[in-house]
């Protein structure tokens, strides 16, 4: 990574001597998104939750919201629950029963609608635990809900993050350089627009996390919105972070195909070619971008797999094997 290991971590080990000062993690914290629906039996719950903005979010909104969460399954041992109105941004914790020191902040898709609780948040959070990596699942602001931050909202959020898990790195056993970010579909279009503007200056800082790098140490989008062009982009997430008529700067400025700088980390790239909800030439383009920056990239194209299949819809297909090239290709860039 290009960013000065000795800094990182130096800045670590001064924002954990003003802990107590400047983030009272012992302090009671909002609880996960949650409905009254009993849970299927012998599934890890998480209890652990991180406030990202103790004080509130750096950001005005227009009319009060009401964080709801909606139960989208009839099945009582499959869940797929979502979540929309957050107006306290979080992230819940897995912690693995062996760490291995690294982490992963998923952020999950859903249009920039709603935040998929289930199928691209807690469902992979599981499933990196079990291989010793510590999730961390983000519940991000949607930019479409009245932020006077727009289309800043959800990267301050993914920034934050990011900063306070370094921050917090000794509580959890890991590296804080070992800081990973994956994100799904919109939660793609997030990971994407942090792994190339993760200094872009979108809050003020406010306490010693905030001295602290957000660049992920490698970006994972699994078939992701990345480009804003109407013409292949996915159109309710353009509307909803950019509003209905941004001009062409705008689209530019918030299409991470657009935007990678020289220093941008490792990217893993997922996406079925039968894809008709975000077209495969998202990821076509955002690969085309990195290599044209000289960033290491691995991509992986299927033929069939459709949207949003996570890991309970790739079950059964050749899609079904990216978790496992994800983690066979962290190995190879000193990561896993």
């Amino acid at each position: 990574m290009d960013f000065d290991r000795r800094t990182l971590i130096a800045g670590s080990f001064a924002a954990a001597a003003l802990a107590p000062a400047a983030i009272d993690s012992a302090a009671a914290q909002t609880p996960p998104p949650t409905t009254d629906r009993a849970q299927p039996p012998g599934l890890p719950q998480p209890s652990e939750t991180i406030d990202l903005w103790p004080k509130g979010p750096p950001a005005r909104l227009e009319a009060t919201l009401v964080e709801t969460v909606s139960e989208r399954s009839t099945d009582t041992l499959v869940t797929d629950r979502a979540v929309h109105g957050v107006t306290r941004p979080r992230m819940v914790v897995f912690r693995p029963d062996r760490p291995n020191g690294a982490a992963v902040m998923v952020t999950p898709g859903g249009g920039y609608q709603r935040i998929v609780i289930d199928k691209e948040g807690y469902e992979i959070a599981r499933w990196l635990t079990a291989r010793g990596f510590t999730a961390f699942v983000l519940f991000y602001r949607l930019p479409g809900e009245g932020w006077s931050s727009g289309p800043e909202t959800a990267l301050a959020d993914a920034q934050r993050a990011m900063r306070l898990i370094r921050h917090r790195a000794r509580d959890f056993a890991i590296d804080p350089e070992r800081v990973a970010a994956m994100g799904f579909s919109a939660g793609g279009h997030l990971c994407a627009d942090l792994g190339g503007r993760f200094a872009a200056p979108v809050y003020s800082a406010m306490d010693a996390a905030d001295k602290l790098s957000a660049k992920p140490f490698c970006a994972a989008p699994i078939y992701p919105v990345v480009s804003m062009d109407p013409g292949i982009a996915h159109a309710g997430s353009r509307t909803l972070l950019l509003g209905p008529s941004p001009s062409a700067a705008l689209e530019a400025a918030h299409s991470p195909d657009r935007t990678v700088p020289a220093g941008a980390p490792p990217h893993f790239l997922v996406h079925a070619e039968d894809d008709d909800v975000v077209p495969v030439e998202n990821t076509v383009r955002l690969r085309a971008a990195l290599k044209a920056r000289g960033i290491p990239v691995e991509t992986h194209l299927f033929a069939n797999g459709g949207h949003g299949f996570g890991l309970r819809r790739a079950i059964g297909k050749p899609v079904e094997a990216w978790p496992d090239l994800w983690r066979a290709w962290v190995q190879t860039i000193g990561f896993g």
